[in-house]
């Protein structure tokens, strides 16, 4: 591909206007017909079908994500709760409802963000998702954020921080919280910044200034307000 490439552009050179060379991408994809929105559907349907971990064996369904797929600013958890894994849908149990309210002293609603989590299927009895359970499912969220191509992500929770800074397994989120760290995802520089879990504040409500001072710099890094 790369060898007809270097010829018609030599072709074109010469003066054959009519020639046109496509724009492809390495693996020789026509990149005009590569459509974002689409390649999202389409992974959101391989999520519901996998079977790569145990937790396939006990979820109710695959939480995948939802919100908006263009926007600058993604929120990132651990895993889905019961409540989650009944509806399907990511933060919709008490933490959710907590963070949808601090979304709402912004001005910013749930559908200008995108929120998912790093393990798409919830483990049983809520327990802390094993390493082979985030290894087996990090290719979603990878492509996820390659997908979305957000400015920045909010880390909710140390299992969150840890995997996308890749970050020794039992870093604490305290002495990462409220920094302001550089990735490089998809070809694209991201900023990620470490905060508490929204469920975590339901049971420390003294971490709820660090929170909304975090959540409030990455509303801001993402033009959100």
């Amino acid at each position: 591909m790369e060898e007809v490439k270097k010829f018609l552009e030599f072709l074109e050179l010469l003066g054959y206007d009519e020639v046109k060379v496509p724009s492809v991408s390495d693996e020789g994809v026509e990149m005009d017909s590569f459509d974002p929105l689409e390649e999202l559907k389409k992974l959101e349907e391989e999520a519901k079908n996998c079977c790569k971990c145990r937790l396939c064996k006990t979820r109710t369904n695959v939480v995948f994500g939802e919100g908006d797929p263009q926007t600058n600013l993604m929120f990132v958890g651990e895993a889905p709760g019961e409540q989650e894994d009944l509806q399907g849908r990511p933060f919709v149990g008490r933490a959710g409802q907590l963070l949808t309210r601090f979304l709402n002293l912004y001005g910013v609603s749930r559908d200008k963000v995108y929120i998912t989590n790093v393990v798409k299927c919830r483990p049983p009895n809520n327990r802390n998702p094993a390493p082979d359970e985030i290894a087996a499912c990090y290719p979603f969220l990878k492509k996820q954020i390659e997908l979305i191509s957000p400015k920045v992500i909010l880390c909710l929770g140390a299992f969150a921080a840890r995997t996308i800074l890749n970050l020794p397994e039992k870093t604490p989120i305290s002495r990462i919280r409220g920094k302001e760290y550089k990735v490089e995802i998809g070809g694209k520089e991201i900023t990620v910044i470490p905060t508490f879990h929204p469920a975590y504040l339901l049971r420390n409500r003294r971490g709820e200034p660090e929170f909304q001072k975090d959540l409030e710099r990455a509303l801001k890094l993402a033009g959100l307000v």
